[in-house]
C-alpha cells in the first residue's frame, strides 16, 4: 500500500461519465488493455518502495552509509505519500484525470532514475520522497480510474485487475529485482523500472481513456468526510489491518531467518504471491455482492495464518500453509478497502475518503517499520505473528459491527 484512490464516480459528473451514448453491448466490457496499464502503474507503485529492501547491502555500500540507513529509503517513501496524499489530492481535484496520471508516473520515471544515478545519501533520500509523492497522486487516483472505466456490476472486478500489480510486485517484482542487483548492479534495477515507467506512460497515452476532474474545481473536503457514515469504520480497519500486516511482512526474511528457514524466502513470498493473485481473482467475481462475508473471511485469514505462525511455527510444512492462508486473506484487501471506501464516501466524500484511506495506509506502513524494529531488539522475531492476533482483533470487531455503514450486508450500489 503500501497500498492504497479516486475510486468513485466525482461529485457532479457523474451524468457525464455514465456514457449513455455507448451502446448497452459495450458496456457489459472491461476495457482489459486499458486496466492492465493501471495494474502496471500499481505494480510500478508497489515495487518502487520495497525494492530497496532487497538491495540493501550493494546500496549502502555505494553510498557510504549502514544498511540501517538504507533502510530508510523504505519509511521515507511511505512518509512522502503520507503526508502529501491529502493536500496533493485536493490540489488537483480540479485536474483532468489522465493528465494527472501521468504527471504522477513522470514523477516515479524521475525520482527512479536520480536514485539509479545517485552517489549521495541526501540526494537519494531526495528521489525516494519525490517517489513518495508519486505514490500518493497515483493511489489517490488508480483505484478510481478502474471503478469510472466499468459499469456498476463490473467495478469490484476493474478494481481487483488494477489492484493485481501488489502481490505481483511483492512476490515476483521483489525477487526480480533483488536478482537483477545481484547480478549486474543495483542501479540497473532501478533503471529498468524507469524504462517500463516511459513504456508505460505511452501505453497510458494510447489506451486509457480520460475524465474531467471536479466540476468547478470543487476540493474534497477531508473534515467533512469524516462524518458520513462509514467512512470512519473503513479509515480504522484499513490503519489497523495494514499495520498488522507489515509488522510481519517488513521482516519476514528476519522472522524466516530465526526459524532456520532463511534461504527458503524467496519460496514462501513466492506461496505468498500466489496465493494473494487467488484472492485477487477471488474477490474480483464475488465483490459486488459480498464485500461484507469477504472482508471478514480476510480478516480470519489472516488471523489464522498468525496464529499459525505463533504456535506451531517450527514445524516447516505449516509455516508454508501459514504463508497461503496469508494471502489468501491479503491479496483482496486492498481492493475491498478502496471499494468499501468508495461506497461509503459516496459521491460527495469518495474522493476525500480515498485519500484518507492512501495517508493512513502509509501511515501504517511507517508506522510498521518502526514497530517491528522496536519488537525485535526488545522481544525477538517470534512477537511478530502475536502482535498481529493483538491488532487483528479490533479489526475483526469493527468489520462485524459496521454492518449498515462501512462493511454492509448489502452494497449500496446497483
Amino acid at each position: 500500500m503500501t497500498s492504497s484512490p479516486d475510486t468513485a464516480a466525482v461529485p457532479g459528473e457523474e451524468s457525464r461519465d455514465a456514457t449513455p451514448a455507448k451502446d448497452a453491448g459495450e458496456q457489459q466490457k472491461l476495457p482489459l488493455f486499458a486496466l492492465l496499464a493501471l495494474a502496471v502503474a500499481v505494480f510500478i507503485t508497489s515495487l518502487t518502495e520495497t525494492l530497496p529492501a532487497g538491495l540493501l547491502p550493494a546500496m549502502s555500500d555505494d553510498l557510504h552509509v549502514s544498511e540501517s540507513a538504507t533502510g530508510q529509503t523504505v519509511t521515507i517513501y511511505a512518509l512522502g505519500t503520507a503526508l502529501t496524499a491529502i493536500p496533493l489530492t485536493a490540489a488537483t481535484a480540479a485536474w483532468r484525470r489522465k493528465r494527472l496520471l501521468l504527471v504522477a508516473m513522470a514523477g516515479f520515471a524521475l525520482a527512479n532514475t536520480v536514485t539509479a544515478v545517485s552517489s549521495h545519501y541526501g540526494l537519494t533520500m531526495v528521489a525516494r520522497f519525490v517517489a513518495g509523492v508519486a505514490a500518493g497522486l497515483a493511489w489517490a487516483l488508480l483505484a478510481g480510474y478502474a471503478r469510472r472505466m466499468a459499469p456498476v456490476h463490473l467495478q469490484g472486478k476493474a478494481i481487483a485487475i488494477a489492484m493485481a500489480g501488489i502481490p505481483v510486485a511483492l512476490s515476483l517484482g521483489v525477487p526480480a529485482g533483488t536478482f537483477l542487483g545481484e547480478t549486474v548492479g543495483w542501479r540497473v534495477a532501478f533503471l529498468s523500472m524507469t524504462v517500463l515507467t516511459v513504456i508505460l506512460l505511452a501505453w497510458i497515452g494510447v489506451a486509457v481513456p480520460d475524465y474531467p476532474g471536479q466540476a468547478g474545481g470543487e476540493r474534497p473536503k477531508m473534515l467533512r468526510a469524516l462524518k458520513v457514515p462509514g467512512v470512519t469504520p473503513v479509515l480504522f480497519v484499513t490503519l489497523v489491518f495494514v499495520l498488522a500486516h507489515t509488522i510481519l511482512y517488513a521482516y519476514v526474511a528476519t522472522f524466516l531467518e530465526d526459524l532456520d528457514m532463511g534461504d527458503s524466502t524467496d519460496l514462501l513470498l513466492l506461496v505468498f504471491g500466489v496465493a494473494s493473485l487467488l484472492s485477487i481473482w477471488i474477490v474480483g467475481a464475488q465483490i459486488h455482492h459480498r464485500l461484507r462475508s469477504l472482508s471478514i473471511a480476510s480478516v480470519l485469514l489472516v488471523g489464522l495464518a498468525a496464529a499459525l505462525l505463533a504456535v506451531l511455527a517450527d514445524n516447516t510444512a505449516l509455516v508454508y500453509i501459514a504463508a497461503f492462508l496469508w494471502g489468501l486473506g491479503w491479496g483482496g484487501v486492498p481492493t475491498l478497502l478502496q471499494t468499501a471506501a468508495g461506497d461509503a464516501g459516496g459521491d460527495s466524500a469518495a474522493d476525500a475518503a480515498q485519500a484518507m484511506l492512501v495517508t493512513l495506509w502509509n501511515v501504517a506502513m511507517a508506522a510498521a517499520g518502526v514497530i517491528g524494529g522496536v519488537l525485535l531488539d526488545t522481544t525477538g522475531s517470534d512477537s511478530f505473528p502475536w502482535t498481529m492476533l493483538l491488532l487483528l482483533l479490533p479489526v475483526l470487531v469493527v468489520v462485524v459491527v459496521s454492518r449498515n455503514h462501512g462493511f454492509p450486508a448489502k452494497r449500496l450500489v446497483s
